[in-house]
């Protein structure tokens, strides 16, 4: 793997910094305090590409690679998580397997709005009864002649209010565990679909998460995305990438909590010198910087295997697994250097680490991880 950036990838880093430092870093405490990030900056996200990365351009995206579409969700990171969401989930998981797994009507049906911001995209798997065990799933699509009716409800989902498509999990067959789950692309204005967002997280706040009720959602047969009974497939195929974007939004938040507790440091006295000499304060900062790095080039890695057509899931769960307990650690270390300043909003320190805390949860727990990685060094079937 070579390290050194392209000139490609080196544009598209400046273009997301750039980006983030105008739009999103001056209204992320205001957005976090609102518990709502401007809707605008979805179609801004669009015309610049962001939310077509490594999409054929043939469906509207804007092509690039995952090592370019890894350095943007890093940079949206470090401005706001709730944004980096929006993009992680609309095209992460969303459009991305619409593109690999999608006929051709449903790739022209779908990828060019979401790609150009005209629309998003949610991802409908967690249910409330069940989380880390997803093959556990209820709701259930009927076959009623050329449609399906859904029932059902997911629980947690990123974007849910703000969508314009469930890709929803349902179960079509009587089998046991993920055996008879189907994937489905479910429009949001579907009579019988509701949707409730939820409010009082303790991180994230800005991103619109929603709980979703179906009750007898009519869809077309057409609607079903992949083979009958492989719905379980899709969904981990989208989350062995998905991960990968999680890391990378969590280098971005160990990023802003170094950046931040590197410029405290600097500005900060007590016993008559700023505190970036003393030496436990820089052992902290070391700590978030070591952490930063490891996390990144991990992340990194899980790129360059998929743009080289390389097995990646176990280095995906890797890097999601270091990547967001470091972002943890990163955010409580900055915290820590800004004392009791770091625990009002005033400072970014708190922030951080409320949406750090929620990447070792989603789209996979660390607990989860570890058993993916376990299993996949020691050749025991999951099942």
């Amino acid at each position: 793997m070579n390290l050194e950036l392209s000139e490609e990838q080196t544009a598209v880093r400046r273009l997301a910094r750039a980006f983030t430092e105008r739009e999103i870093t001056p209204y992320a405490a205001e957005w976090d305090r609102a518990e709502s990030v401007d809707r605008s900056i979805v179609k801004k996200l669009g015309d610049l590409g962001f939310l077509g990365l490594t999409v054929p351009e043939e469906y509207g995206g804007s092509g690039g690679d995952h090592l370019a579409y890894v350095l943007v969700t890093e940079e949206l990171g470090r401005g706001d998580s709730a944004v980096r969401g929006i993009v992680s989930v609309s095209l992460g998981l969303v459009a991305k397997t619409i593109a690999a797994w999608g006929t051709e009507e449903q790739k022209r049906a779908w990828l060019p709005r979401l790609c150009s911001g005209d629309a998003l995209g949610c991802f409908g798997l967690t249910e409330p009864g069940s989380g880390s065990d997803a093959g556990s799933l209820a709701t259930r699509a009927v076959r009623e002649g050329d449609s399906y009716v859904i029932s059902g409800s997911k629980m947690f989902i990123t974007n849910g209010t703000w969508a314009d498509v469930v890709l929803l999990f349902a179960r079509t067959g009587d089998e046991p565990g993920h055996r008879g789950v189907s994937a489905f692309l479910v429009p949001t204005d579907s009579p019988g679909l509701t949707r409730r967002e939820i409010h009082g997280k303790l991180g994230l706040r800005g991103q619109a998460t929603a709980e979703l009720a179906l009750d007898g959602v009519r869809v077309p047969a057409a609607a079903m995305l992949g083979p009958e009974g492989k719905g379980f497939s899709v969904a981990m195929s989208a989350l062995a990438k998905g991960r990968m974007s999680v890391a990378a939004g969590c280098v971005g938040i160990a990023q802003a909590a170094l950046d931040a507790a590197v410029s405290y440091a600097a500005q900060r006295e007590q016993f008559g010198k700023p505190i970036a000499h003393h030496q436990l304060v820089q052992e902290l900062i070391a700590d978030i910087s070591v952490d930063v790095d490891a996390a990144r080039l991990l992340t990194w890695r899980v790129a360059d295997l998929i743009d080289r057509g390389q097995p990646f899931a176990t280095e995906s769960s890797t890097a999601k697994l270091f990547a967001s307990e470091a972002a943890v650690r990163a955010a409580s270390n900055a915290l820590q250097v800004h004392g009791g300043y770091g625990y009002i909003d005033e400072y970014p320190a708190g922030k951080l680490l409320r949406d750090a805390r929620v990447m070792t949860l989603y789209e996979g727990t660390s607990q989860i991880q570890k058993l993916l990685i376990g299993r996949a060094r020691t050749g025991v079937s999951a099942f």
